[in-house]
């Protein structure tokens, strides 16, 4: 490994996580990059309840301090809520934070709490509130599609990280592997028995115009079960019961509706690392996927695979070109014709080569 050079000592560093899980997944690398850097620093990371599991049994940090969500009228981010939050890192004598977001109040809470370094991007009109204010990429168009991980991981660059590994991992707990063996087990799956596992993440919290058709990926379902003799599952939150229903009700194969069963983000990634592969929208699940190294099937859109870009051998984009895309829109105005036009020939192709071929797992 390179020499790392530290531009600043840091002793008590704040990382100020994203609030989407993907996001989230996409920050990992520069985790491990800080640490790599500061060794011996006390490292902590602040980041949303709704994501808090995704940083469980991480070994590049020290602590987490969550951001509460509602609670009885109140909350962190709303009504006073900075003020709270910068209350409450203040008392951590924090030394440096460093701010992956871009929005201006991670910026502002940490110069509230009164943290004598902050280090991010200077945008969201937020460049007065960093000590150490970087420059991203662009043009008069507008800035230049980075993927999001080596955005990032630019953050650790400038402090002195020297080639920084980007690969994504992510960590489960013992007794979470052993939680999500017994809910498969229940469902009729075995993770002893050698079956091929592959989970359909249908949903998607950006937008309806991010979003497959649900009898497609139930197309897909049944191509899996009749072709792999495959066990296949499906996911989704709470919110996204009727595009799951959907799913389901359309498919001739049975598919065990994990969301149904009882899941939460610390199972889901114990799940996924059980999978032979999985089949989804751009969206955060791909990202966990992809850091435990599982193979996915990733159906693209209106989203432009530039902004979002993780290197992963073990992934197979599907997206077909349309003049009007890639919008970046959470609705589509027209007809949706970059996500109808994909069929389910196409994605259950990629599914087949990648269980059967290099992407394939015991």
């Amino acid at each position: 490994m390179p020499e790392q050079t530290p531009v600043i000592d840091v002793r008590r560093l704040l990382v100020v996580m994203p609030t989407w899980l993907g996001d989230c997944v996409m920050a990992m690398p520069t985790l491990r990059a800080l640490r790599g850097l500061y060794p011996d620093a006390q490292i902590t990371a602040l980041v949303g309840s709704a994501v808090r599991p995704i940083m469980d049994a991480n070994p590049w940090i020290n602590r987490t301090v969550t951001v509460r969500g509602k609670r009885k009228g109140r909350a962190d981010g709303r009504r006073g809520g900075p003020i709270r939050l910068a209350a409450r890192l203040a008392a951590g004598k924090f030394d440096t934070a460093v701010i992956l977001p871009n929005s201006f109040r991670s910026a502002l809470v940490t110069r509230m709490a009164k943290i004598p370094r902050r280090v991010g991007y200077d945008r969201d009109g937020r460049g007065v509130l960093l000590t150490d204010r970087l420059l991203a990429r662009r043009t008069l168009q507008g800035f230049v599609p980075v993927p999001t991980r080596d955005y990032y991981l630019g953050l650790a660059r400038y402090l002195g990280s020297v080639d920084p590994d980007p690969g994504m991992q992510l960590f489960t707990r013992p007794e979470h592997d052993v939680r999500a063996d017994d809910l498969l087990r229940q469902g009729g799956f075995d993770p002893d028995a050698g079956r091929k596992l592959v989970l359909l993440n249908p949903g998607a919290n950006y937008g309806d115009a991010k979003m497959w058709e649900p009898e497609r990926f139930a197309q897909v379902a049944d191509r899996c079960a009749k072709e792999l003799d495959a066990f296949v599952a499906v996911n989704g939150s709470p919110k996204e019961r009727a595009i799951l229903d959907r799913v389901i009700a359309a498919a001739n194969t049975p598919i065990f509706d994990l969301s149904a069963a009882g899941m939460s983000l610390s199972l889901l990634k114990s799940v996924v690392k059980r999978a032979s592969v999985m089949v989804t929208n751009d969206t955060g699940p791909r990202h966990i996927a992809a850091a435990l190294g599982v193979p996915v099937v990733t159906i693209f859109g209106p989203t432009d695979p530039a902004w979002t870009e993780i290197g992963f051998e073990g992934e197979r984009q599907v997206m077909v070109k349309v003049f009007c895309g890639p919008c970046q829109k959470k609705k589509c105005p027209l007809d949706h014709r970059c996500m109808t036009r994909i069929d389910a020939d196409m994605v259950t192709t990629q599914v087949v080569d990648l269980v059967q071929g290099v992407g394939a797992r015991a």
